[in-house]
């Protein structure tokens, strides 16, 4: 392995960081100003390169841009005196590794050195996507028979009703059922009916004629006349006013409309593509939506998987939006740790896709490094999974043997915690420990003190609670089940006031 090059002008930091990391059994080279440093560049090459921002003659910056351009791969870590706004946001714009102020805490400095480490060590080829990326991402089962069905419409025009979660991508399959059908090389429109305000919806459709309201100063071809052979795409389609129903029905039925203020038919020849994520039985139980115009719809229906559904598939939705964002933004694309990576497919997503996607952009932009790990993502989404593990743990439902603990949510879906097959979340092992130590981080930085005993308590409190599930309330067997002594349980018990337990 190759040394680690600290390049400040300052010889107490070159001392004091040398000691520290031959104490970590690493080699290290030092320079005492930026031009030396670029002169050994002609030659060799650090690991990791750690330098001050500002230095007589050529600064940290210039170094660093210098750096980069030749060896991009190579981690640089910024130190300065000077935490301004301007040199941290130099330093990043530059892509620096990260960015440390003095005066630091030199076991961090040493973390964080060792970070850089691991991330120079790894192979640094990054997954990109194949040249022409799929329209549609999936390798899960339930996405195969999405694949399926899009397959057998191919070569039909008959009216498709898509239902599935917001986010889950309904758009992207309304336009691969476009794309692979006669129609494709006429226009696709999409309209979301939701979007539009119920007076404008009207003629957002149809069109109108000049002078048919105030403000019409010309007349307009509405969505159906710019779908004109092609395809039209109305996404929340239960959200449409009532009135306008019986408009769209009329021109679904006989294929002709009015424009606003119009008193001359116009032929629609138009495929009909409609999506919702909302139950239009029910709307139409409800006197929302109409009976007639729900059987016209619902010719055929596809329903598109959540996501907590295909887990399975979000790796490889993760390492596509990398790689997107990335290059849209011009920089190197993130690469997540296996860790990380199981902690994502744990996670709820309520927002489907397009809350992985919107993740995966501020990925790219605020995780530190180029392999982001756990403590490296948004900690609202540690504390969301450890209030969804928490209700688990405190489920009243005893499950038979060999069936997931499940819990639900606010949102109305159940989702998998833990199984008795030891498995963590959504079964992926050892996932829990990425949440403890989440659920202990945001502990920790809010100033809560005794956050051992606390975690503890909450700890040993589901174990015993869920043994006792497992030997419905057999104190007894489930000390053995544990592993601890009969006394041990029933002290425990009352320590942490659990009810339900009963000697065998």
């Amino acid at each position: 392995m190759k040394p680690i090059w600290i390049v400040d002008d300052d010889e107490s930091i070159r001392w004091v960081l040398e000691k520290a990391l031959a104490r970590e059994n690493l080699a290290t080279k030092s320079f005492a100003n930026a031009r030396d440093a670029i002169a050994a560049l002609e030659y060799e090459t650090p690991q990791v390169l750690v330098s001050d921002i500002r230095m007589p003659g050529d600064s940290g910056l210039d170094l660093l841009q210098l750096v980069k351009s030749r060896f991009p791969g190579l981690p640089v870590i910024i130190i300065t005196a000077f935490s301004d706004l301007d040199s941290a946001v130099a330093a990043f714009q530059g892509g620096a590794f990260e960015y440390l102020a003095k005066p630091f805490d030199i076991d961090k400095a040493v973390e964080l050195i060792r970070r850089a480490l691991d991330e120079s060590l790894r192979e640094t080829s990054v997954e990109s996507g194949p040249a022409e990326t799929p329209e549609i991402l999936g390798q899960a089962p339930a996405m195969q028979e999405v694949f399926r069905a899009i397959g057998r419409l191919s070569q039909s025009n008959v009216t498709v009703l898509i239902t599935g979660e917001s986010g889950s991508g309904k758009e992207l399959v309304a336009r691969a059922l476009h794309k692979h059908s006669p129609r494709a090389a006429q226009p696709f429109i999409a309209l979301n009916t939701a979007a539009i305000p119920k007076d404008l919806l009207e003629s957002e459709l149809f069109g109108h004629e000049r002078g048919a309201f105030t403000g019409a100063q010309t007349t307009r071809r509405g969505r159906f006349e710019q779908a004109e052979n092609g395809t039209l795409f109305l996404d929340e389609i239960g959200d449409m006013p009532f009135d306008l129903q019986t408009r769209l029905l009329r021109v679904l039925s006989d294929g002709h409309f009015y424009r606003v203020g119009g008193h001359q038919p116009l032929k629609a020849n138009v495929r009909v593509i409609t999506a919702t994520h909302q139950n239009l039985e029910q709307r139409v139980r409800d006197g929302l939506f109409r009976e007639d115009l729900f059987h016209r719809l619902n010719v055929i229906r596809l329903r598109l998987p959540s996501l907590r559904e295909r887990r399975e598939d979000i790796p490889i939705l993760v390492r596509h939006f990398l790689v997107q964002s990335a290059k849209q933004l011009g920089v190197e694309a993130k690469r997540m740790s296996d860790a990380a990576l199981q902690f994502l497919c744990s996670l709820e997503l309520p927002g489907n896709v397009r809350q992985l996607e919107n993740l995966c952009n501020w990925i790219t932009v605020m995780a530190p490094g180029q392999t982001v790990e756990i403590k490296d993502l948004p900690l609202e989404l540690s504390q969301e999974q450890a209030g969804s593990a928490s209700a688990a743990a405190a489920a009243p439902s005893t499950p038979a043997s060999g069936e997931s603990y499940s819990t639900q949510q606010h949102h109305g879906t159940v989702t998998p915690v833990a199984g008795a097959n030891g498995h963590g979340a959504a079964g992926l092992p050892d996932a829990w420990l990425g949440l403890l130590e989440m659920q202990a981080a945001s502990m920790l930085s809010g100033g809560q003190q005794e956050v051992m005993a606390v975690l503890g308590r909450q700890f040993e409190s589901a174990l015993i609670r869920t043994a006792l599930k497992h030997t419905h309330g057999r104190k007894n067997d489930a000390a053995v089940r544990l592993g601890i002594g009969r006394n041990t349980i029933t002290r425990k018990i009352a320590e942490l006031g659990i009810d339900g337990a009963k000697d065998d």
